[in-house]
């Protein structure tokens, strides 16, 4: 009877059933927008498959906050989001940029285009496993989804001003690279998570906002690769800004202490 007891107790918990519908749909129509952005970029429609990435990054903003107000958060979710994430933001850019710009430098090319692939694989990893260790206003490493947004920003941008077909510049070349590099790096980017549209702002702020969506409106695609471009080099600027200012601090510290 002691016995029994025992091995009762000792039985693995069973899986929940069921899942959280709204957060994990929204979780798969970003995982279509990636699917989508794959089979534009090897019909050549690169136009196209940069809007979807985009399309796929506003939803991925959404699921989470969706999940968190609804209070449907779940390690499936978490998990699927990531999976979903990888497809997205790390397959998908990765191919419209080689078929786009990187297929003319051969091996170099693919290696760029395989290395931003398997850098947000990698950041991704990472940042499952710190998520509960680390501060939630500040992102360890470039997030994958601005990374993808900065790639299908500059597809938007060549565009605008003409540049439709496949094209071949260093500059996209050295860019790719660096966007891996920033990804595992840890370099701290702001989350933005403590922000709160419920939360009363200062009015100044309201037009400040108006403002910009009526440039982003006038210049959609000049004015997204600004944004994306510019927290993505954010996290370097600020990250120098703090340290000369610590180092400046310790330094008046010890001048402190020898007076």
């Amino acid at each position: 009877m002691i016995d029994e007891e025992i091995k009762s107790r000792q039985k693995p918990i069973g899986i929940k059933r069921g899942i959280y519908l709204l957060p994990n749909l929204i979780t798969s129509a970003s995982l279509f927008g990636g699917f989508y952005s794959i089979i534009a970029s090897l019909d050549g429609e690169f136009d196209k498959a940069a809007i979807a990435i985009i399309i796929s990054a506003v939803l991925d903003g959404l699921d989470g906050r969706i999940a968190r107000l609804t209070k449907s958060t779940s390690k499936f979710g978490v998990e699927y989001d990531s999976l979903a994430d990888l497809i997205a933001f790390g397959l998908a850019p990765g191919i419209l940029i080689f078929t786009w710009a990187l297929r003319p430098f051969d091996r170099y090319g693919w290696l760029a285009a395989f290395l931003y692939v398997v850098c947000g694989a990698l950041r991704l990893a990472r940042f499952n496993i710190q998520i509960n260790t680390i501060e939630s206003k500040r992102f360890n490493g470039l997030p994958i989804p601005a990374a993808a947004s900065l790639v299908a920003a500059t597809v938007l941008m060549f565009y605008r001003f003409g540049h439709e077909d496949i094209t071949k510049h260093v500059t996209i070349l050295i860019m790719v690279y660096a966007l891996a590099f920033l990804m595992v790096s840890n370099i701290k980017y702001y989350s933005f998570k403590e922000l709160s549209l419920a939360q009363r702002m200062p009015f100044r702020l309201l037009v400040g906002v108006i403002l910009l969506l009526i440039v982003v409106a006038a210049e959609p695609q000049v004015m997204f690769f600004i944004l994306t471009l510019g927290y993505a080099i954010s996290g370097p600027i600020t990250t120098l800004w703090y340290r000369k200012a610590k180092k400046a601090e310790v330094q008046q510290e010890l001048q402190h202490r020898e007076r």
